[in-house]
């Protein structure tokens, strides 16, 4: 299994950092929390360490990552050029969940950017991260590619035990561990290379904040844009089956599970619930049911909601019905990530 390293207090993150950065500048692979999730971390300017990357996941090596760097400077190493746009959103949000877009310096960061002339950047907002990112400046290593740690597809990890899970079988990985996730979804990405901003991710930024920082309408993804983390049609997915419902499909639907029985569905195994339900309404207990309440506020759904999913789909039901988040600018974030689970 992958090792745990405390990196919870100042002095175990002291503790921590020479060999996080070691390994890195030697082009081994670190994983390491944020604010949105965990990423599965390596330099960024070496195509032998991204590659582990690739490999570790099983993403497709034409599937860009998101390159962390340690501040707006560090942005320099990588961008051939900082659009307007792009600076006056790294200024509004940097350090924090928003990852920019932009041209690509020649010679540098290729693999990491998915073979495109574009390049994603952000500046995450966590004290671990940001430590490791600085201290990984320091030693030569200009920024750090980090996907979420987990298997391509799957359900991102917000805490240090789920890329553990993730990753057993490699013994070798180096966990620091941060704690939980505060945001819980990955950030939202926008695209400032092409001379207007370009929404290609949702995250926990609204577009009016968005929009208000850059000064500018975004406009929505296109065929033309650049490949980006997270956009593929299915990602985010337990192994269980999710189907997004309305409140009153969900009823409907429960009411007929509950006369069926198990006539309806079939169980994972003599012990596994099933059915897994997660909803914002209180409802009452079906025989073989799992029912989890989403909370009330987009917020706190998004900080739980990965986590949520890792533990329904870990009690074996092969099923997971999810009430649809509203259609409001704040669970804009929380829907997207849904919606692309139910389509795996």
């Amino acid at each position: 299994m992958a090792r745990l390293i405390d990196a919870t207090t100042p002095a175990a993150l002291a503790a921590a950092l020479p060999e996080a950065v070691a390994r890195l500048a030697a082009g081994a692979l670190v994983a390491f929390p944020t604010e949105t999730v965990y990423g599965l971390g390596a330099r960024a300017d070496a195509a032998d360490a991204v590659a582990k990357i690739f490999t570790a996941k099983g993403r497709p090596s034409d599937h860009p990552l998101i390159v962390h760097v340690a501040d707006v400077a560090g942005a320099g190493a990588f961008a051939a050029a900082l659009p307007p746009v792009a600076q006056r959103l790294m200024a509004a949000f940097w350090p924090g969940p928003l990852t920019v877009i932009v041209p690509r310096r020649d010679g540098i960061g290729r693999e990491a950017a998915g073979g495109q002339d574009t390049v994603g950047l952000r500046c995450p907002d966590h004290p671990v991260a940001l430590a490791l990112l600085r201290a990984a400046a320091e030693a030569g290593v200009p920024g750090v590619a980090a996907p979420s740690a987990n298997r391509f597809g799957r359900v991102s990890p917000t805490q240090a035990v789920h890329v553990a899970s993730e990753f057993e079988a490699e013994p070798d990985l180096m966990v620091l561990d941060g704690g939980d996730c505060a945001v819980g979804i990955e950030s939202a990405i926008v695209d400032c290379s092409r001379g207007h901003p370009v929404l290609l991710r949702p995250g926990c930024l609204t577009v009016a904040a968005i929009e208000a920082a850059a000064g500018a309408p975004l406009r929505s993804r296109d065929a033309t844009a650049p490949r980006a983390s997270g956009t593929l049609e299915a990602h985010y997915a337990p192994q269980a089956r999710v189907r997004l419902m309305t409140a009153a499909q969900l009823d409907a639907a429960l009411t007929v599970w509950a006369s069926a029985g198990d006539k309806v569905g079939h169980k994972a195994s003599s012990a596994a619930p099933t059915l897994a339900v997660y909803s914002r309404s209180r409802r009452p207990a079906v025989a073989g049911v799992v029912l989890r309440r989403m909370p009330d506020d987009a917020a706190a759904v998004a900080h739980e909601l990965f986590a949520v999913l890792r533990t329904l789909d870990a009690s074996g039901t092969p099923l997971i019905w999810v009430e649809t988040p509203p259609s409001l600018p704040e669970w804009e974030g929380v829907r997207d990530r849904l919606q692309r689970a139910a389509a795996a």
